[in-house]
């Protein structure tokens, strides 16, 4: 029996045999009757299963496009349109007087035209209820449509359908709030609600203040890296001062410091590092291994640019789970990059340690994994990514092998089920701008937007996770990097490009809204490239209901940082200061990245050059650290962890030293009474 509050299957009978059909449950304090499904369900998943072979299966479907209605040509409108379809499709939901749902839908293919008929056979004169209940994994499945019908392209677009389907139903009878979004045309930005046009206030930058940049970072020969969380001041002014000066540089964290290198090698004296603290410590840390100890580095402000996630594994719960991991033969510890140079030299003094970022950690587990028996993986700090790498590995051991194998070729399902109690990840460390892509925020997504396509960093909570990876499956999904996400982006406008109609791509940006300048400027270049004026990219910030939206004013009108609750960090004042910051304690945008203003960046391009300014700057360099671990300054044995990522980046295995390191390191002896 199902526990209180569980999702429950439903097995049904069909006429004349027996077949399981999944409804939805509600989930409540107790377990509900099962719910029946609707005959018109039952009568196409009987014809499909009377069927004795995929072709017959094939002209069941051609046959319900036959059956289609007339669809009137003022519907086929870009709005109407299914996303995430390999042809043109569209949809129109409606109720009647009696409150039934009644659909109406064509698609240019009349293979798409027949999936669309199915679900109209099926759906049509359903009541709302019945209709978001049923689930379209189970129904696809009962139809049998497999690679001998059609290509897998195909199969998800016609779950694709059905999730517009019951979006559109969710929407007409039921108010749900609506996120702010940005709209983007070849020449436009049209925002809507107060977060997005707060977004989009600085994404055409003053090209007074652009030209102000240009002049002191060229005189000075100072380059620039940034990453993609910046402000949009920030970034629209920065990306457009790339333009005229080319040692400007916006990007996730694991290529800020190879930038660096780059543009110290191409003449820069001096590299201002826009981001959080590790950062910084990165890029000193690179230059440094690469013999460019001349090159000065400096942050934004004197002050700690902190972070909650690498404050996190600085802590003495860290610690003892290091300590843990010290008493495991075989174990690799797999350090998120976003820390301290002191969180990755004290790790590699008590577990071998190795870097890896968002976008490399499943390749980098898996290949270690895959390269050293019995081998036990510490993943840490972050507990959502940590979570959901879980996940992703109990979800592929149950997959076929050549599904796993596309993702590692050394993996089986089986050696995937082998690994996953030796996968151990930290439980006490977040980020606090992904922590809002949680809860209830994620489940707005999930009734408004899941139809459109979905976005999500490794670092987001499971729930936003999953909804994500549950889109990934039907080609309307990506779970990865900053970087990845753009790419994303970018590959389905591409798509979209080489069609000849009019379309409105709908992305939800299920990270920190600073991505936004970065993905404006390449959705503007692919369409004035190709010089399209009919296609639209909207993006989503899935805010939460809840966000502070007003900023307090401390004495003499001055805005006053905004309190988090359950938090000591403050939300730093600023064109968008407290803006989409959720109760709960996430931010769509993080507070600590706010420091790192265009004031900020002028002032210490302006101090370089000169003894005064130099010695005003010697607190903006990132952290020196006068200890030692194994005879290494901090610093170089930090460097360490990093230099075993950039190995296996470029030789996608892990070095013959780390190995060995792994397999010989010496049980460290046990602490306490």
């Amino acid at each position: 029996m199902a526990r209180p509050g569980q999702q429950t299957s439903v097995v049904l009978a069909a006429p004349a045999r027996r077949q399981s059909f999944v409804v939805k449950a509600a989930s409540s304090a107790a377990v509900k009757p099962a719910k029946q499904t609707p005959a018109a369900l039952q009568t196409v998943v009987y014809k499909f299963q009377q069927c004795s072979d995929p072709k017959q299966r094939y002209q069941l479907v051609l046959h319900y496009a036959d059956g289609l209605s007339a669809y009137p040509d003022e519907l086929k409108l870009p709005e109407n349109r299914v996303l995430g379809c390999t042809s043109q499709a569209w949809v129109d939901v409606s109720l009647d007087s009696s409150g039934k749902v009644q659909l109406r839908a064509a698609s240019d293919s009349k293979l798409t035209a027949g999936l669309a008929g199915v679900l109209v056979s099926a759906l049509s004169g359903l009541t709302p209820e019945q209709l978001l209940d049923v689930d379209g994994t189970s129904f696809m499945q009962l139809l049998n449509l497999g690679p001998g019908v059609m290509a897998p392209s195909r199969a998800s677009g016609a779950a694709n359908l059905l999730a517009t389907i019951q979006r559109r139903t969710r929407v007409l009878t039921t108010q749900l709030p609506r996120f702010p979004s940005l709209l983007i045309t070849r020449d436009s930005l049209q925002p809507q609600g107060t977060f997005a046009e707060a977004q989009a206030q600085f994404l055409q930058p003053n090209a007074q203040q652009v030209a102000q940049l240009v002049q002191l970072l060229s005189a000075k020969r100072i380059g620039v890296v940034a990453h993609y969380y910046m402000d949009p001041q920030v970034q629209g002014v920065l990306s457009a001062a790339a333009e005229q000066w080319p040692h400007i540089h916006i990007s996730d964290s694991l290529v800020m410091a190879d930038a660096a290198v780059r543009m110290a090698q191409a003449g820069c004296s001096t590299i201002a590092v826009l981001g959080v603290d590790f950062m910084s410590e990165n890029v000193r840390a690179i230059l440094d291994d690469a013999g460019l100890t001349d090159v000065q580095v400096y942050r934004m402000t004197s002050a700690d640019i902190g972070c909650s996630l690498a404050e996190a594994a600085e802590s003495a719960e860290y610690t003892s789970y290091l300590q843990e991991a010290a008493q495991t033969p075989n174990s690799l510890h797999v350090v998120y990059i976003n820390t301290s140079l002191r969180t990755k030299a004290t790790a590699h003094s008590l577990v071998p340690t190795i870097t890896c970022t968002s976008s490399n950690v499943v390749q980098t587990v898996l290949q270690a994994f895959a390269q050293v028996p019995d081998l036990t993986v510490w993943y840490g700090p972050d507990t959502y990514m940590g979570r959901n790498l879980a996940q992703l590995f109990t979800q592929l051991a149950d997959l076929p092998d050549e599904v796993v194998q596309q993702l590692h070729p050394a993996h089986t399902a089986a050696t995937v089920r082998a690994l996953l109690p030796r996968f151990k990840h930290y439980a006490s460390g977040t980020c606090i701008v992904h922590h809002i892509f949680g809860g209830e925020t994620c489940e707005l997504v999930r009734k408004g937007y899941g139809d459109a396509y979905l976005t999500a960093h490794f670092e987001v909570p499971g729930e936003m996770f999953t909804l994500a990876m549950e889109a990934k499956a039907r080609g309307m999904g990506v779970v990865g990097s900053t970087s990845n996400i753009l790419d994303f982006i970018a590959a389905k406008l591409l798509e979209a490009l080489q069609q000849s109609y009019a379309q409105r791509l709908v992305f939800v940006l299920g990270t920190e809204s600073g991505m936004i300048t970065s993905i404006v400027r390449k959705v503007q270049a692919m369409l004035l490239e190709a010089c399209r004026e009919d296609l639209e990219v909207e993006i989503v910030f899935p805010v939460n209901p809840q966000a502070i939206t007003i900023q307090q004013q401390g004495s003499g009108g001055a805005a006053a940082p905004v309190e988090l609750p359950g938090s000591n960090i403050a939300v730093l004042p600023g064109a968008a200061g407290g803006e989409g910051c959720s109760s709960e304690g996430g931010c769509a945008s993080c507070p600590y990245m706010k420091m790192n203003s265009l004031d900020a960046l002028l002032a210490v391009a302006q101090r370089v050059g000169s003894d005064a300014g130099a010695a005003m700057l010697e607190g903006f360099k990132p952290r020196a650290y006068e200890d030692k671990v194994g005879g290494l300054s901090m610093a170089q044995a930090g460097c360490v962890p990093i230099l075993h990522m950039r190995h296996f980046s470029q030789q996608k295995q892990l070095s013959k030293d780390l190995v060995q390191d792994v397999m010989s390191r010496r049980v460290a002896p046990a602490t306490g009474c």
